[in-house]
Protein backbone atom coordinates (compact mmCIF):
# COMPACT_ATOMS: atom_id res chain seq x y z
CA UNK A 1 0.00 0.00 0.00
CA UNK A 2 0.99 3.57 -1.15
CA UNK A 3 0.01 6.83 0.72
CA UNK A 4 0.34 10.08 -1.24
CA UNK A 5 -0.13 13.22 0.50
CA UNK A 6 -0.60 16.65 -1.91
CA UNK A 7 0.18 19.33 0.08
CA UNK A 8 -0.55 22.48 -1.61
CA UNK A 9 1.38 25.66 0.11
CA UNK A 10 0.31 28.96 -0.69
CA UNK A 11 1.40 32.55 0.28
CA UNK A 12 2.05 36.04 -1.09
CA UNK A 13 4.98 37.81 -2.55
CA UNK A 14 6.80 34.44 -3.52
CA UNK A 15 7.10 32.93 0.38
CA UNK A 16 5.92 29.23 -1.30
CA UNK A 17 8.43 29.44 -3.57
CA UNK A 18 11.07 30.83 -0.91
CA UNK A 19 9.64 28.10 1.47
CA UNK A 20 10.38 25.04 -1.04
CA UNK A 21 13.99 26.49 -1.57
CA UNK A 22 14.63 26.47 1.93
CA UNK A 23 13.53 23.08 2.37
CA UNK A 24 15.80 22.00 -0.41
CA UNK A 25 18.76 24.14 0.29
CA UNK A 26 18.42 23.22 4.28
CA UNK A 27 18.74 19.73 3.88
CA UNK A 28 15.18 19.29 5.70
CA UNK A 29 13.92 17.73 2.31
CA UNK A 30 16.77 15.26 1.35
CA UNK A 31 16.59 14.07 5.35
CA UNK A 32 12.91 13.51 4.78
CA UNK A 33 13.53 11.69 1.48
CA UNK A 34 15.71 9.40 3.70
CA UNK A 35 13.38 8.39 6.43
CA UNK A 36 12.25 4.90 6.14
CA UNK A 37 9.27 4.45 4.16
CA UNK A 38 9.50 7.91 2.22
CA UNK A 39 9.02 6.81 -1.22
CA UNK A 40 8.75 10.43 -2.46
CA UNK A 41 8.95 14.03 -1.83
CA UNK A 42 9.26 16.48 -4.66
CA UNK A 43 7.69 19.87 -4.95
CA UNK A 44 6.33 21.64 -8.00
CA UNK A 45 5.26 24.64 -9.52
CA UNK A 46 1.30 25.34 -10.58
CA UNK A 47 1.31 27.25 -13.92
CA UNK A 48 -1.61 29.22 -13.05
CA UNK A 49 -0.77 29.64 -9.42
CA UNK A 50 2.53 31.91 -8.88
CA UNK A 51 1.73 32.23 -5.24
CA UNK A 52 1.45 27.80 -4.64
CA UNK A 53 3.72 25.44 -3.94
CA UNK A 54 2.84 21.82 -4.83
CA UNK A 55 4.79 19.12 -2.46
CA UNK A 56 4.04 15.32 -3.50
CA UNK A 57 4.46 13.32 -0.60
CA UNK A 58 4.39 9.53 -0.45
CA UNK A 59 5.09 6.81 2.42
CA UNK A 60 5.00 3.09 2.29
CA UNK A 61 1.98 2.90 4.99
CA UNK A 62 0.78 4.71 7.85
CA UNK A 63 3.30 3.96 10.38
CA UNK A 64 5.84 5.52 8.09
CA UNK A 65 3.97 8.45 8.20
CA UNK A 66 3.18 8.58 11.61
CA UNK A 67 6.82 8.13 12.49
CA UNK A 68 8.07 11.67 10.29
CA UNK A 69 4.80 12.92 12.31
CA UNK A 70 7.01 12.10 15.47
CA UNK A 71 9.93 13.43 14.54
CA UNK A 72 12.12 16.68 14.85
CA UNK A 73 11.60 17.73 11.23
CA UNK A 74 7.87 18.47 11.72
CA UNK A 75 9.02 21.09 13.83
CA UNK A 76 11.34 22.06 11.81
CA UNK A 77 8.77 22.39 9.02
CA UNK A 78 6.26 23.89 11.13
CA UNK A 79 9.00 26.83 11.89
CA UNK A 80 9.37 27.61 8.28
CA UNK A 81 5.38 27.34 7.39
CA UNK A 82 5.58 30.17 9.86
CA UNK A 83 8.06 32.36 8.86
CA UNK A 84 7.05 32.66 5.15
CA UNK A 85 3.13 32.39 6.71
CA UNK A 86 2.07 29.68 4.41
CA UNK A 87 -1.35 28.55 4.43
CA UNK A 88 -1.91 24.56 3.22
CA UNK A 89 -4.55 22.45 1.44
CA UNK A 90 -4.39 18.96 1.70
CA UNK A 91 -5.41 16.04 -0.76
CA UNK A 92 -4.67 12.04 0.30
CA UNK A 93 -4.21 9.22 -2.01
CA UNK A 94 -4.52 5.19 -0.60
CA UNK A 95 -2.99 3.73 -3.85
CA UNK A 96 -2.45 -0.46 -4.51
CA UNK A 97 0.46 0.00 -6.90
CA UNK A 98 -1.10 -2.34 -9.00
CA UNK A 99 -0.02 -2.06 -12.84
CA UNK A 100 -3.49 -2.09 -14.04
CA UNK A 101 -2.97 1.38 -16.49
CA UNK A 102 0.00 -0.23 -17.58
CA UNK A 103 -1.07 -0.74 -21.02
CA UNK A 104 -1.36 3.53 -21.39
CA UNK A 105 1.45 4.41 -20.36
CA UNK A 106 4.33 5.47 -22.39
Amino acid sequence: MRITINIYYTGAKDSARKFAEEMERSGVADAIRAEVGNLRYEYFFPMDDPETVLLIDSWRDQAAIDAHHASEMMSQIAALREKYDLYMRVERFIGDDADTDKEFIR
